[in-house]
């Protein structure tokens, strides 16, 4: 079952115009949801997300959009695809229909929400699986704005994990066009290096992650590492003493080779076992 701007329907009925400027043009956002037993992880941080977002790409937003509507939405969804006892994927997707050629004919939107199942309600660490990645660098993201944003413009991704899969990888990193490493394919990118982490700053073209922001926030509190937003040079990769990629669907995704070096996961590990006790006491 799809919700189309409220309405419940079955997938077999539900039809994209092809004239839909999210199709013509990626012009449209959207949101990835974790929900597990009916529980919306992190629903404000990913509410003010995509308020702000749609502002930034000067969408009009309905007068309902609360964060209490957004919520019931979704719910709604996932209940219509019998997945309130379970965990799900939730993508919530905002267009602004049709018309127009780059110029759109109005600003105001249409909304669609897809659930699908997930298997594990909590986040883990498996220590055994190997995690492979190398710099993608056929493109290049442009720092900026625009490129913090959840769009439908998601080409060099598309790209970045073609040749991932075509060379054995489990991800890619992401460049931009300072030559500065921005994100992973999936999520966003942090750094260990003795008790120094850091992660690459919005500024350098990084996707503003609501995982990112959790992670952010317990180094913080934790108080055993010193946390700073810094670029970070490809040439800092192998002197690492651990990489990881976080995603609100994955949680911590640690890294275990690039290139010649192989990393631990410990830190990792650490934020895991935190993450998890911040979500159940939340």
């Amino acid at each position: 079952m799809i919700n189309l701007n409220g309405t419940l329907q079955e997938e077999t009925q539900f039809n994209l115009s092809i004239k839909n400027r999210g199709y013509q043009f990626g012009d449209a956002l959207f949101e990835t949801f974790k929900v597990v037993h009916g529980k919306i992880l992190f629903l404000e941080d990913h509410y003010f997300r995509l308020m702000a977002s749609m502002r930034i790409l000067r969408m009009e937003i309905p007068m309902e959009f609360t964060m209490e509507y957004l919520q019931e939405e979704i719910l709604k969804t996932v209940q219509a695809n019998n997945l309130s006892n379970g965990t799900a994927r939730v993508r919530f997707t905002v267009d602004r229909g049709e018309g127009g050629k780059y110029t759109p004919l109005h600003k105001s939107i249409n909304y669609n929400v897809v659930a699908e199942p997930l298997l594990t309600p909590f986040y883990s660490i498996h220590q055994d699986k190997a995690y492979e990645v190398d710099l993608f660098k056929d493109y290049y993201v442009a720092p900026g704005l625009l490129s913090t944003l959840k769009t439908n413009n998601k080409v060099i991704n598309v790209l970045g994990s073609i040749y991932a899969q075509e060379n054995q990888l489990q991800n890619c990193l992401l460049m931009n066009t300072e030559k500065q490493v921005v994100e992973a394919l999936n999520g966003n990118l942090f750094l260990v290096k003795g008790d120094k982490i850091k992660s690459p700053p919005l500024q350098d073209g990084c996707l503003k992650g609501v995982m990112r922001k959790q992670i952010i926030e317990l180094l913080l509190n934790m108080g055993d590492y010193e946390f700073s937003e810094a670029s970070i040079s490809p040439f800092e990769l192998q002197k690492a003493d651990e990489l990881f990629v976080t995603n609100v669907i994955t949680g911590i995704q640690p890294i275990t080779k690039y290139r010649k070096k192989t990393f631990g996961t410990t830190i990792a590990g650490l934020l895991v076992e935190k993450l998890n006790v911040k979500i159940r006491l939340s």
